[in-house]
């Protein structure tokens, strides 16, 4: 361990749907979280890791902060508080344009409660017709709180992401790296497989039928003889007339999600994939605890 190593724990907190997964993509220069333009992509805490030079982040992404409405939607919103009391810094994401709200107003009390540094990440810049609509934005923020730093960005463009990475690495302190400087991600391999196939169904499928779709990956091994990545993964549904939909006819909504996800799969495991998917229906498996525990939700969260 080098003496002047540095490290912190950043949760990324907000509402859904204002770009939590695309700004830690973007950071590390490599996905790791699904995205789509519906609330709620993300389930599950995930960890990305940011090492260059003597500094190490260690982001925490949180699923949008919401009213939840089902098992599943408690253990979401369990997840971001937990989430938040164990880290050494905030990073709040919100959108440009749009003043807080309750959500960032909880939000910015939790981590004051905590005593938590937090720095404000206003996220979509490249929306803005005039930069001088941030002005209001940005006092009406600081008037909660005292944040770190103030930073306009656009995950989409990149703007921004430069400064905000500065600033957040002021908040490292001494005491080494935690994780191997290599390390990416906490997620693993079937876990990375199964979240590319939920996003092609997020940005395929209309309305409430993608939010009611999980995946579970039930086999994945590499041929010795070829290097080809054999994928077999179930999608569960909660209704059979969803069951048809995501099927689609002759087959060609599945076939769809299945090319997707394989160009993105073969692009991030570096080899040729050789997947194939099935449609169970599970109904009404969002309030099932033993259904989803099945599916990898953590027993504690439920508690």
């Amino acid at each position: 361990m080098n003496n002047s190593d540095k490290s912190a724990f950043i949760a990324i907190i907000g509402r859904p749907n204002v770009g939590k997964s695309s700004i830690l993509n973007k950071l590390l220069g490599q996905k790791i979280a699904i995205v789509s333009h519906k609330p709620q992509t993300t389930r599950t805490r995930i960890m990305g890791v940011l090492t260059e030079g003597e500094t190490q982040l260690v982001f925490i992404d949180t699923p949008g902060m919401h009213k939840p409405k089902t098992e599943l939607g408690k253990y979401m919103v369990k997840s971001v508080n937990e989430s938040v009391a164990g880290v050494d810094a905030v990073m709040l994401a919100a959108e440009c344009d749009k003043e807080p709200g309750d959500t960032e107003r909880e939000l910015i009390e939790r981590a004051k409660s905590l005593g938590l540094p937090a720095v404000l990440a206003l996220n979509k810049t490249d929306t803005l017709k005039s930069r001088d609509e941030l002005i209001g934005i940005i006092a009406a923020y600081s008037r909660l709180c005292d944040f770190e730093a103030v930073v306009p960005v656009s995950a989409r463009t990149g703007s921004g992401l430069d400064e905000l990475k500065d600033e957040l690495k002021k908040l490292a302190q001494e005491g080494g790296h935690f994780f191997d400087d290599d390390t990416l991600t906490d997620q693993s391999e079937r876990v990375l497989a199964a979240e590319i196939i939920r996003e092609k169904l997020l940005r395929l499928l209309d309305k409430e039928i993608p939010h009611g779709t999980a995946v579970a990956v039930e086999r994945m091994k590499t041929r010795e003889d070829s290097g080809i990545l054999d994928i077999d993964a179930t999608i569960y549904c909660e209704r059979e007339s969803h069951k048809g939909i995501i099927i689609g006819k002759g087959g060609s909504m599945l076939k769809k999600v299945g090319s997707y996800s394989r160009q993105d799969m073969e692009s991030f495991f570096d080899c040729k994939i050789n997947l194939r998917l099935w449609v169970k229906v599970k109904e009404d498996w969002r309030n099932r605890e033993n259904i989803l525990r099945s599916l990898g939700f953590d027993d504690n969260d439920f508690q």
